[in-house]
């Protein structure tokens, strides 16, 4: 019996000691609280909304044809920049050259019978000032010798049509900016209207695609956050919202200074601000981390202060953290000392 009792006098010591370490290991590292104390108070915090965004340009010109026939040649390719007017490609129609041909034709046919009406003419009209020839005829020869000059006029004017139809097959950049698309190679049969390079045409922006329930809390200055892939965050505004949804989907454009235009249609991690909400944002000096969770050191009216876990989040203003739980408006917190996050960092390298 004795060694019996001996026994569980040792199980129970055990138990206890390991009841002591596991709440040793758990309990939060003591905080001071000889700082400043803070009573929580809400405010407006900003309602910030995840959104697909697109680096574009304000707007985005096509190069097209304008006749149809073969493109003999492109001088662009994705990427160049082009300026209004220059010259990047040529469509040719092989059957105009045949129609400038015949209607060459048609014109020299026409002078020469316009020379021979001009010929009778004079003769007629030698002749009938000699009194040969009645007025009459005189006025038969006129007429006969304007009509051959006016099919003269017409053949030329139809070689002329022709030739502008010809130099229609010019392509010419609509806009000052740089290729986006110019995939159809030389050599390719086209048709008018067919799309052969598109350019982009103004300033670069962020383009927006927003849920439908923002159309109404998101108009122009409304603020937009913007992550470039190396982390950088950019701050800009919103410049246009277009009226009209499409897909459950309203477009909006921004301004963001310092964005990069370098791949145009790239997508960005985007925020935009949907109006505000009530929440509690506190100087991130008043949380510390221990053990990979965040505390406040919370006074209450009469006792002893408190170290309280938290959920945190990242507020809009530098140097400060909203508050998701753990802590009521209306409470105060206590700052905790310098070295607070330093002892935190040995206990879990301790554990």
């Amino acid at each position: 019996m004795r060694g019996t009792a001996l026994i569980f006098a040792l199980s129970g010591s055990l138990a206890l000691a390991a009841c002591g370490d596991s709440e040793v290991a758990q309990a939060p590292a003591k905080t001071a609280t000889s700082g400043p104390v803070l009573v929580v108070r809400q405010a407006e915090v900003p309602n910030w909304t995840a959104v697909s965004a697109e680096v574009a340009t304000v707007d985005q010109a096509q190069v097209m044809a304008r006749i149809p026939g073969i493109l003999t040649a492109l001088s662009v390719k994705e990427g160049d920049y082009v300026k209004r007017g220059q010259a990047i490609g040529r469509v040719v129609d092989s059957q105009l050259g045949y129609q400038s041909g015949a209607y060459g034709a048609q014109a020299a046919a026409a002078q020469a019978q316009a020379a021979q009406a001009q010929a009778e003419l004079s003769r007629t009209r030698y002749l009938y000032e000699n009194g040969v020839y009645a007025k009459a005829r005189l006025e038969q020869a006129q007429a006969a010798a304007s009509a051959a000059q006016a099919q003269v006029r017409a053949a030329r004017e139809q070689q002329k049509a022709v030739g502008a139809v010809a130099g229609q097959g010019a392509l010419i950049a609509p806009a000052s900016g740089r290729v986006l698309a110019a995939d159809v190679p030389a050599g390719s049969a086209v048709a008018p209207g067919m799309v052969i390079a598109t350019i982009t045409s103004g300033p670069v922006v962020l383009r927006l695609d927003l849920p439908e329930s923002l159309a109404a809390k998101v108009h122009p200055g409304s603020a937009v956050r913007v992550t470039t892939d190396d982390g950088t965050e950019r701050a800009g505004t919103i410049a246009r919202v277009y009226p009209s949804v499409a897909a459950g989907q309203v477009r909006a454009d921004a301004d963001v200074p310092g964005l990069d235009a370098a791949l145009i249609g790239r997508r960005v991690a985007a925020q935009i601000d949907g109006g505000s909400r009530k929440g509690l944002i506190v100087p991130a000096g008043y949380v510390v981390t221990r053990f990979g969770v965040d505390y406040v050191t919370v006074q209450p009216k009469q006792g002893v202060a408190a170290a309280v876990p938290v959920q945190t989040a990242p507020a809009g203003e530098a140097g400060k953290v909203e508050i998701l739980s753990g802590v009521s408006a209306g409470d105060r917190l206590v700052k905790p000392a310098a070295g607070a996050n330093a002892g935190a960092s040995g206990g879990t390298a301790r554990k």
